[in-house]
């Protein structure tokens, strides 16, 4: 099985190259444009195997994702390239419009390019699988679940161009008949997660004995989902999901935003103590524009047509992502002094 991978040196993209070569045996092409979140260390555990290999690119860039299809042949695409930083997205909405709109149409044209060279048997085989989030649906209300039907509401530019490509990449299936699935996650955490998000930035400040910013009040409700559930979900979505259809990937392990910043604390407080604790280090600041007030996933369509299952808890998850910043301060390091140091990113500025 040879699979493309775009944004594969990236967090989840990592995550998934992994499972793919050291679990499933897939032949993978990696293929990262190895931006500020791109990042080769991601793939160590890979490194000299001999079903992987990685081509630097850009999905915008139509010449060199042809150049993929021709010299590779992939029987199948995960496109998980994306700029996907809602605060970035506040001050630098046209990079996300560039890589997640237009970077995505130019992926399916050449995937649809390719798909139509081949035989039946290989286009009946032949999927896109486009990876997405469950920000395209907007706000929750303090009841009820995203599903597949949920309508989209997209607060942000970040989620707003994941939109819009979700909408290109079923159109692509509707209108030409490439065989796209596509996926929409909650927020995935866990080893490799680039620290510019909650949980590694929440880690690292408390680890340096620095402020630890919760937007608002911390009441903010996430659906947190372990990234290598996700990515077990993601390759069982490619193998047996329905094309034409979307399924949502949840963990089913709602959190306010508070109370994931006090349980790191928490964990901290046991395998790094420090001379006092952690969640004295908390610090409230000004909320963000658009900030969604509560996303939750409903997986019952994944669970029941396909039989996926987390298997982590948020404690056990969190738990086992504490732990391993701990022990990798050789990944990290280099991160926090060299390219995100931990600043406040998206606060609202004049256009």
């Amino acid at each position: 099985m040879r699979i493309v991978v775009t944004g594969g040196a990236g967090f989840i993209g990592s995550a998934l190259v992994r499972h793919l070569v050291l679990e499933v045996g897939a032949e993978v092409l990696t293929f990262d444009k190895l931006t500020y979140a791109g990042n080769l260390a991601n793939l160590a555990p890979v490194e000299g195997r001999a079903n992987h290999s990685f081509v630097r690119g850009d999905i915008r860039d139509r010449a060199a994702v042809d150049a993929v299809f021709a010299s590779f042949a992939p029987e199948r695409i995960y496109h998980l390239a994306a700029e996907s930083h809602v605060d970035r997205s506040i001050n630098g909405a046209e990079n996300f419009i560039e890589t997640n709109v237009l970077g995505t149409f130019t992926l399916l044209e050449s995937a649809r390019r390719h798909w139509n060279g081949l035989d039946d048997a290989a286009k009946r085989a032949f999927r896109f699988l486009h990876v997405s989030t469950d920000e395209v649906y907007g706000s929750l209300g303090a009841e009820g679940l995203f599903r597949e039907t949920t309508p989209y509401d997209p607060s942000s530019p970040y989620s707003a161009s994941k939109a819009a490509s979700d909408h290109l990449a079923v159109a692509w299936h509707r209108t030409y008949g490439l065989p796209t699935i596509v996926s929409n996650c909650s927020n995935n955490y866990g080893p490799y997660h680039f620290p510019e998000k909650l949980i590694p930035l929440i880690i690292l400040n408390a680890l340096h004995g620095k402020p630890l910013p919760v937007y608002g009040d911390g009441s903010n409700i996430r659906d947190w989902l372990y990234v290598e559930d996700h990515v077990r979900a993601l390759h069982l979505i490619a193998s047996e999901g329905r094309t034409g259809e979307t399924y949502n990937v949840g963990g089913r392990n709602e959190r306010r935003n508070i109370d994931v910043v006090r349980t790191i604390c928490a964990i901290l407080d046991r395998l790094a103590p420090a001379p006092r604790p952690h969640a004295e280090l908390v610090t409230f600041v000004t909320d963000r524009p658009g900030h969604d007030a509560r996303y939750a996933i409903d997986a019952t369509k994944l669970e029941t047509e396909l039989g996926w299952r987390a298997r982590e808890t948020f404690e056990t998850g969190i738990e086992k992502t504490v732990a391993w910043y701990l022990a990798n301060e050789d990944w990290w390091r280099p991160l926090r002094d060299g390219v995100y140091a931990g600043e406040r990113l998206g606060v609202l500025k004049e256009a």
